[in-house]
């Protein structure tokens, strides 16, 4: 497998690809940290791709609402979301630290690999 190398003035610098996997349970929050990296590397100018919305993750559970087996049959439905969005940057490693250091938001977890192109 062959590496990306962009030359620059200074000398030669490897892109890689960096992968940003965020996830919540608030769909607000998530939207609003993916606008903010993606604008930070239109910024630096940085080849993007996404953000990628996968499908929604429904977690739904249904339990009795008496403590006890007596009474009426009566039964509560809770449910829970989850989304997730991906966003692939292609550029050298120590521009992502850059466009990484933002504030992100409560509830919204993020997880970044990076890997040779």
């Amino acid at each position: 497998m062959s590496t990306l190398v962009k030359k620059t003035e200074t000398g030669e610098v490897t892109v890689h690809k960096i992968r940003i996997t965020l996830s919540s349970r608030n769909a607000k929050a998530i939207e609003k940290v993916c606008s903010d990296l993606m604008s930070r590397a239109k910024e630096q100018n940085i080849k993007t791709a996404g953000p990628m919305r996968l499908p929604t993750r429904t977690l739904k559970l249904t339990v009795r609402k008496s403590p006890c087996g007596n009474g009426t049959n009566t039964w509560d439905s809770y449910e829970m979301n989850v989304y997730k969005r991906v966003i692939d940057l292609f550029s050298p490693q120590e521009v992502v630290k850059q466009i990484t250091a933002i504030s992100i938001e409560p509830g919204v977890d993020v997880e970044v690999s990076v890997s040779d192109l």
